[in-house]
């Protein structure tokens, strides 16, 4: 049983040095990774290599094929379109499931959020911004309670964190734009006024989708 344990917190290590290395792109798209080279330099058997892997392309970070090997995958343009899609319904729902039922502390873990942001936003802090972006939507989700829909928003955020820095890095606005939308949300969502944080996270996200699809056209 103990044996099991390990062999299950090697994989685990590996996965999650593995997604860190591709979401800060140290593995840029379009790189071959090697079960090998990258046993070596996380100094382990290639079994958890191999498990982390074929875990990373189900997630659709890694394209594995017996004719091209391992790829670091680039979202296309049909995939970024159709990932918030998938956040505006998802979260939509979220926003109307909580609005008017936030408790203290709920609000005080959004105005946190906010007040960290918004200094992020004045230390150009693109790291810390993409955290504190992630961790915004993701405390309505919380406030809510859904396991699944936490696990889905969970999977869509570490799927796009590459190409939301990509935005960050590219228009450093952004994060400053970006925290004054979620603030219109959170004011919205707190003042009861469910059908406005709606109009809000639409408007939120198809300017975020437009800033990443605009430069691929």
């Amino acid at each position: 049983m103990q044996q099991l344990s390990s062999r299950s917190l090697l994989k685990e290590k590996a996965y999650q040095q593995l997604k860190c290395q591709i979401q800060d792109s140290t593995f840029i798209p379009g790189t071959f990774l090697s079960e090998r080279k990258l046993a070596l330099e996380l100094g382990m058997s290639k079994t958890p290599i191999k498990a982390a892997l074929e875990r990373l392309e189900s997630e659709g970070l890694v394209s594995v094929s017996p004719q091209q090997g391992i790829m670091v995958r680039e979202l296309s343009v049909h995939e970024i379109a159709d990932q918030f899609e998938i956040r505006l319904a998802l979260e939509s729902f979220v926003l109307r499931s909580v609005t008017g039922k936030l408790t203290n502390e709920d609000i005080k873990r959004i105005r946190k959020n906010l007040q960290q942001n918004q200094q992020a936003a004045k230390e150009f802090n693109h790291t810390t911004a993409i955290k504190l972006d992630a961790e915004f939507h993701g405390i309505f989700c919380d406030c809510l309670g859904n396991q699944e829909i936490i696990r889905v928003m969970t999977q869509l955020r570490e799927k796009m964190y590459r190409v939301i820095g990509h935005i960050y890095q590219q228009h450093e606005d952004r994060i400053e734009s970006s925290w004054t939308e979620h603030t219109a949300i959170a004011n919205a969502v707190i003042s009861g006024d469910a059908d406005l944080a709606v109009i809000k996270l639409q408007e939120h996200l198809e300017y975020g989708k437009q800033l990443l699809l605009s430069p691929r056209r």
